[in-house]
């Protein structure tokens, strides 16, 4: 019976220090392998919104090139302010060509903005309205940023197809200021 007896403190003792490592070092263990877990997937939510916000930056990065790209274009497109001579000879040897005759060529007050300048010019042309169509044609080939605005028409009576033209063509230059 004393071995049956010592048996069975051995046991109760094995499952004592079983329980008394388990209270002590593999619940603590287990915790710390928790907090751990709970701080890693905190870190990996941080990293991923890093990564995301490295995709929106690189995109906007991006996009400044392209808009820079852009600016470069248009900014090739205007000539400096120095060349408007050029251009208002340009556009009355277009007119010359097509056959229409020039009655009146004024500049109207520039417009500053910030980055380019608005030089409206008034004109008045009299011809054949296939002639005037390919005026337009024309200008619109030029290797500058025009815009017309303010366009009349006046048919004559007495030719058909001739017309007076009254508009205004505003050519942008780059402000040099």
């Amino acid at each position: 019976m004393a071995g049956t007896l010592r048996k069975i403190l051995f046991f109760v003792l094995l499952l004592g220090v079983a329980f008394v490592a388990y209270e002590f070092m593999i619940k603590k263990a287990n915790s710390e392998l928790a907090n751990r877990k709970m701080q890693l997937q905190t870190k990996l939510t941080k990293l991923a919104e890093f990564e995301k916000a490295t995709a929106a930056a690189d995109d906007l990065t991006k996009q400044l090139e392209q808009l820079q790209q852009a600016i470069g274009f248009f900014e090739s497109k205007l000539p400096p302010t120095s060349e408007i001579h050029k251009v208002l000879e340009q556009v009355t040897l277009i007119a010359q060509k097509q056959g229409l005759k020039p009655k009146t060529i004024k500049t109207l007050r520039r417009k500053d903005n910030s980055g380019y300048v608005e030089q409206p010019l008034k004109m008045q042309l009299e011809g054949n309205f296939n002639s005037f169509y390919s005026f337009l044609l024309e200008l619109e080939k030029l290797p500058r940023i025009m815009k017309m605005r303010e366009l009349k028409l006046d048919k004559q009576k007495q030719i058909e197809g001739k017309i007076a033209a009254d508009f205004v063509v505003s050519i942008f230059f780059q402000n040099m200021t």
